[in-house]
């Protein structure tokens, strides 16, 4: 019997190593050191060359180090394994779109629905999606998933669909019902959680590029195509607050994200790296900042989270602002939908729509990207804005004024 417990062991030793290895794989990209990880897990995968796990972790290490070619040839191989095609698909389209691929990247993009929880809300309407096609004496429901972000930076397309047919339906987060009111193409506005009306055909905002084959060149960056809405909540208390800095340069700063985004670690900035901007003169700073009891230590800086009751607060807000400094969240994409002169604090790793190596988005065209040199370095990026802001005025259109 002692040969055949021993042989029992030896049959079971295999898995706890295998465990091991690679949760000491998962350990390293936590900790962000990608290239130990990477070492780790391709030695595994030439004696594991299926294990599902080890080229998941892989994909993120290369994610993490930023290296898309060797992320590209790894989905690739991954497509010949026991890999689900969605998540293969999922993570093509990652890649794709970060490496501006387009508009391969857009339908590989459509996996997000084969891929359960990855996108929310799920709605299961009767009519079918709109595939692009004219309906002309017909309505058109787009829809939104995702966050704010999102819907702010696909709305646009709002007017390309209203040239194909009648009347276009928009279902929007309730914060944000009476802004996307004011874009070209959209007809009506339903807030989430109210009825809808009678529609033909449906479609969600982000398989609009899919449809309508959008290449990098051909992006839809006509700007503004939002505008501040007529009901703004707590208009004349904004307005007396910016009255206050007549005269000076207007700054306004975010340098946190929601907290419960998944990559909000990686976005975020602690408040007190932003106490460096105090170098800069003349410069009248607004916190746009939600929720919030730190702020940074610069010179008659003016929280305007009280007043900011809902998005079209914080867009009349903005358009008093001469500029916006921010990190990656929904006001950037509603301040470069606005047309306001934004300098967008990115991280090593940036969302995909931010491409590679760009200064500058093809997304927005008054919005200055500044990525990190290395990951978590915020003073390095931070001071580069600075050297930027100290020297010649940055490049970019005036905002407008509140009035």
């Amino acid at each position: 019997m002692r040969p055949k417990a021993g042989n029992q062991r030896n049959k079971e030793a295999p898995s706890a190593l295998e465990e091991a290895l690679l949760a000491r794989a998962a350990a390293w990209i936590a900790q962000g050191h990608p290239e130990q990880a990477r070492g780790l897990l391709e030695s595994f995968l030439a004696s594991h060359p299926d294990n599902r796990t080890a080229h998941l972790l892989l994909n993120h290490a290369f994610v993490l180090a930023g290296d898309w070619a060797g992320m590209r040839h790894a989905v690739e191989q991954q497509a010949c394994l026991q890999i689900p095609p969605a998540t293969v698909a999922w993570n093509r389209s990652l890649v794709s779109l970060r490496l501006g691929n387009m508009p391969e990247g857009w339908d590989q993009y459509e996996a997000r629905w084969l891929l359960p929880g990855l996108v929310v809300p799920v709605r299961d309407f009767p009519q079918p999606r709109w595939q692009g096609q004219s309906f002309v004496g017909q309505t058109l429901l787009l829809h939104f998933e995702q966050g704010l972000g999102d819907t702010l930076m696909f709305v646009r397309y709002a007017r390309q669909a209203k040239a194909l047919g009648g009347k276009v339906l928009l279902a929007a987060q309730v914060p944000l019902a009476g802004l996307v009111a004011t874009c070209p193409g959209v007809d009506e506005v339903i807030a989430h959680g109210m009825p809808l009306p009678p529609f033909d055909f449906h479609l969600p905002l982000l398989s609009l590029p899919s449809i309508f084959r959008t290449a990098l060149d051909t992006i839809p960056a006509d700007i503004p195509y939002l505008d501040v809405p007529e009901a703004v909540p707590n208009r004349e208390w904004i307005a007396r607050t910016l009255a206050a800095s007549e005269g000076q340069t207007r700054i306004g700063l975010v340098w946190a994200g929601s907290r419960t985004h998944k990559g909000d670690a990686q976005r975020s900035i602690p408040a007190s790296d932003f106490d460096a901007l105090g170098v800069l003169p003349g410069v009248a700073w607004y916190s746009f900042q939600i929720d919030t009891a730190e702020l940074p230590n610069l010179p008659g800086l003016t929280s305007l989270d009280p007043m900011l009751r809902n998005l079209s607060s914080t867009a009349y807000a903005l358009s008093g602002m001469d500029l916006l400094i921010t990190v990656d969240t929904a006001l950037a994409h509603l301040a470069g939908a606005l047309g306001l002169p934004t300098l967008l604090l990115l991280p090593y790793f940036p969302d995909w729509r931010w491409l590679l190596e760009r200064e500058d988005t093809p997304w927005y065209p008054t919005l200055r990207l500044y990525r990190q040199a290395t990951p978590g370095d915020w003073p390095g990026t931070l001071h580069r804005i600075i050297a930027d802001l100290s020297g010649e005025p940055p490049a970019l259109p005036a905002a407008g004024q509140a009035e």
